[in-house]
């Protein structure tokens, strides 16, 4: 499979983290499986999916009240994050989205803009080696209104001082694309791992 890029030119790449760089979303679910089994919260795969992007703890508040649960969030948050980190070893990069960072990098500056913790994305691209490729990294407490809202991609182009309109997000998610076009910005959609596989 390769990723078809819209026409640029483009003067900088935005890059979402879990399922656009790494192929981190199904050990992602398995952690969130993982940490909920203790409540019976049920948390179907392509709900999972669905809110791809979203803030963990935006995600464990939505699954409270979808369940008319009251998880601690912060506990729930920290189980899920413990959980991820610990298995973190089986973590596999996604090979057509490190082509483009290694064929453009040092070319034009680079961002990851993610809904994860800084920890959790520091983590998955030093195992994967990539952490020195991007200039700087947007995370969940660097903004205050999460995908699908522009902020997170807008900041992340503030900090690279380029215009919105000259950059190229990568993105998996609807709610990334959804930012990302609210944003006036440019996208290039990385398919699942079911259909990346299929290809």
């Amino acid at each position: 499979m390769k990723l078809t890029l819209p026409a640029g030119p483009f003067r900088a790449y935005l890059f979402d983290c879990d399922g656009t760089i790494v192929d981190s979303m199904p050990l992602h679910y398995l952690a969130w499986t993982a940490v909920l089994a203790k409540w019976n919260c049920e948390f179907p795969e392509h709900q999972f999916y669905a809110w791809g992007g979203a803030p963990t703890d935006a995600i464990v508040a939505e699954l409270n009240r979808l369940h008319g649960l009251h998880m601690p969030i912060d506990d729930i948050a920290l189980r899920k994050e413990t959980f991820y980190l610990e298995n973190l070893h089986r973590l596999q990069p996604i090979q057509e989205t490190v082509e483009h960072i290694e064929h453009s990098h040092g070319k034009i500056p680079f961002a990851v803009v993610s809904g994860g913790t800084r920890e959790s994305v520091v983590a998955s691209l030093e195992l994967l080696h990539l952490l020195d490729r991007f200039d700087t990294l947007v995370c969940a407490g660097d903004y205050q209104r999460g995908k699908p809202d522009p902020e997170p991609f807008l900041v992340a182009a503030a900090r690279l001082g380029v215009a919105p309109a000259d950059c190229l997000v990568f993105e998996d998610t609807d709610m990334g694309i959804q930012a990302a076009t609210a944003a006036g910005m440019a996208s290039v959609r990385i398919p699942p791992p079911w259909q990346r596989q299929a290809g």
